[in-house]
């Protein structure tokens, strides 16, 4: 969303340009829900600028060009970063399905709940 309001887009607006289904950002957002590898490919596709570290953790600077000039594309880091940040990618990504399906029970036994009255 910060991303999104620094681009002066709509999230309507931002969805259409990446290729999501209208809404998509928005429920994202309401359901504190991961967003899938292929939108995070259209994103960063459609906005070359924007650093993927930030988009995928939130640390340094939101685009490439705010970086600091010693700070060095993902492409060009030493082996053993590339390997820390793809491990916090993954506790990220581990921790947002968990709450996602904790998310998903609650509403599956709220929906039984519905179905039983």
């Amino acid at each position: 969303m910060l991303f999104i309001k620094h681009t002066g887009l709509s999230a309507r607006q931002f969805d259409l340009s990446i290729g999501a289904s209208n809404g998509y950002t928005l429920r994202m957002q309401k359901n504190k829900a991961s967003i899938g590898s292929d939108v995070i490919e259209n994103i960063l596709n459609t906005y070359p600028d924007l650093n993927v570290v930030w988009l995928l953790t939130g640390s340094g600077e939101m685009l490439k060009s705010m970086q600091a000039a010693d700070i060095l594309d993902f492409d060009n880091l030493p082996m053993d970063k590339k390997e820390e940040i793809e491990r916090i990618i993954e506790a990220k990504i581990k921790e947002r399905q968990k709450e996602e399906l904790k998310n998903l029970l609650r509403e599956v036994t709220e929906e039984m709940g519905k179905e039983g009255s």
